[in-house]
């Protein structure tokens, strides 16, 4: 009886590890295209969260405009200090005054994509997720470098 229970622990513990890994092995490529349809499809932003220092619409800057509000996904969250955990996505919804969508734009950090700027992938969509920017804008990179001890992340404050 012994015996049993351990090989079903065993098991139990070997199919955790093999769902874990294969979760990990889902992460899209670094390609706009790819990015939309899992943050809107395979794992919709929109059921994120937010960073806790930064709740709902916010008030922006440009080039992302007047407001905007930011979600995150659970690497990211799950990120206490920088740098973010591979797999880390950031995904701001940029809103004129008037609080009319204008575009969507994308933080997502890979391994090995571009070490030099912390490893992230950006892109910018428009409302309806057509790819505008993408790959290592050096706009994005450029303003974003000025927070590079914060691993290029605006507006969250790490403890």
């Amino acid at each position: 009886m012994k015996k049993m229970v351990i090989r079903g622990c065993l098991t139990v513990f070997m199919l955790l590890s093999i769902g874990s890994l294969s979760m990990a092995a889902e992460m899209p490529e670094p390609d706009g295209d790819v990015l939309w349809n899992y943050i809107t499809s395979e794992s919709p932003y929109t059921e994120w969260s937010y960073w806790p220092d930064h709740q709902g619409m916010q008030a922006g800057r440009a080039p992302h405009g007047p407001l905007h509000k930011v979600f995150v996904n659970k690497q990211a969250l799950e990120s206490a200090a920088p740098p973010l955990q591979y797999g880390a996505i950031e995904v701001k919804e940029n809103y004129s005054k008037d609080k009319e969508l204008k575009a969507i734009t994308v933080m997502y950090k890979v391994k090995g994509y571009n070490p030099d700027s912390g490893d992230w992938f950006w892109v910018k969509y428009s409302p309806t997720g057509e790819t505008l920017k993408a790959g290592k804008p050096m706009g994005c990179i450029g303003c974003h470098s000025a927070r590079v001890a914060n691993d290029f992340v605006l507006v969250h404050e790490f403890k």
